[in-house]
């Protein structure tokens, strides 16, 4: 009786781990590939007509007026828990009159940016998400397409625009609130002078601080628009398919923030 021929568990083992890791990372290549194809349509959509400006009028809207109380909050007590930290610390080498340099700098390059842009993520990327998301489980995008309305023109490209331009100005209302967070801390709390305070912080300050900081964020609102409207506009169907695309478009939107965060502080300071 011919019995038939097992291969080694070991072996074995070491085919169903080569297996998955090729599956895994062709999974990978092929997904990258379909966000950056999104990428490339929603840029060539943003820059050919026509363009529904009253799409657009609304997102900047949505996306900055009505972000600006969270982006305020956030930096004023980030600037003030800022100076206290910082005096805290600095008291231990007699190093307090650079308080208001630490905070300046800070605040402009790092702090806001990447703080105003997780926060957008959070609130505007969830909502694009969501909102792209239902229409899409709806069949409203596809009604759109038999209308010969182009969803690129009419859903895409307007959030793109809209979280592009008006992250930087979102900004650069966070630097002053942040640096007056610093101040009322500095002046009010730990009683440095006035004057002093300002002269320092306006001395060390430079034009590359503050534009790096809003190179950054629009960079930052870019990626919260686009990982919006990519989860939302592939979004699976039913209720469920729409929470998961809301769940991953705050999550890669959050992650892919702080790796070009390092990326971009590299290319300005390295």
């Amino acid at each position: 009786m011919h019995t038939p021929q097992t291969t080694p568990k070991p072996f074995s083992l070491m085919l169903d781990f080569l297996h998955n890791t090729g599956a895994t990372t062709l999974d990978v290549f092929a997904k990258a590939g379909e966000i950056t194809l999104f990428i490339l349509r929603a840029l060539w959509h943003c820059i050919t007509p026509p363009f529904f400006l009253t799409q657009l009028r609304r997102q900047l809207i949505d996306i900055g007026y009505y972000s600006l109380p969270v982006v305020g909050l956030t930096t004023l007590f980030t600037g003030m828990v800022l100076a206290l930290q910082s005096y805290t610390g600095f008291t231990r080498f007699n190093a307090e009159s650079a308080i208001a340099g630490v905070v300046v700098l800070s605040v402009t390059r790092e702090l806001a940016p990447v703080l105003a842009g997780l926060m957008v993520a959070g609130r505007v990327g969830a909502a694009i998400a969501a909102e792209i998301g239902t229409m899409r489980v709806t069949e409203q995008i596809d009604a759109m397409t038999t209308l010969s309305v182009n969803p690129f023109k009419y859903l895409i490209a307007p959030r793109v625009l809209a979280g592009t331009l008006m992250l930087p100005l979102l900004v650069l209302i966070g630097d002053i609130i942040g640096v007056f967070g610093g101040y009322l801390v500095g002046v009010y709390r730990l009683e440095f002078s006035p004057a002093n305070y300002l002269t320092q912080t306006w001395d060390i300050l430079e034009s590359m601080d503050i534009i790096s900081g809003l190179v950054k964020a629009a960079a930052f609102g870019f990626i919260v628009s686009i990982f919006g409207c990519y989860h939302g506009f592939n979004s699976p169907r039913g209720a469920q398919g729409v929470g998961a695309a809301t769940t991953n478009a705050v999550v890669s939107a959050s992650i892919m923030i702080l790796i070009f965060n390092y990326i971009l502080t590299q290319v300005f300071f390295s």
